[in-house]
């Protein structure tokens, strides 16, 4: 890492997904990573956002079948093809 002068103004500047700094004035050459963007990811390889608005979707979906009949029939269906065609065993 390099050092840090007292005073000194520092210039943030992206490329691509990582994040440099280097003093005001200074050759680019110089400039040092300091961080990058994290894209957490779930087991099965998916975006985590993905993943969490997905999940969210789902939650509006059951919320709404509560007053929704046709789609708690819907929602009822599904349910019991997943039980029936389950392929893995349960604990």
């Amino acid at each position: 890492m390099g050092q840090l002068r007292p005073g000194a103004a520092l210039i943030y500047e992206r490329d691509g997904a990582t994040v440099y700094q280097r003093e005001s004035g200074a050759d680019p050459a110089t400039r040092t990573e300091v961080g990058h963007d994290h894209d957490p990811r779930t087991q099965d390889g998916r975006p985590l956002r993905e993943h969490i608005q997905q999940d969210r979707l789902w939650g509006n979906i059951r919320r709404a079948a509560r007053t929704n009949p046709a789609l708690q029939d819907i929602l009822d269906h599904a349910i019991m093809m997943y039980h029936l065609t389950r392929t893995e065993k349960s604990s």
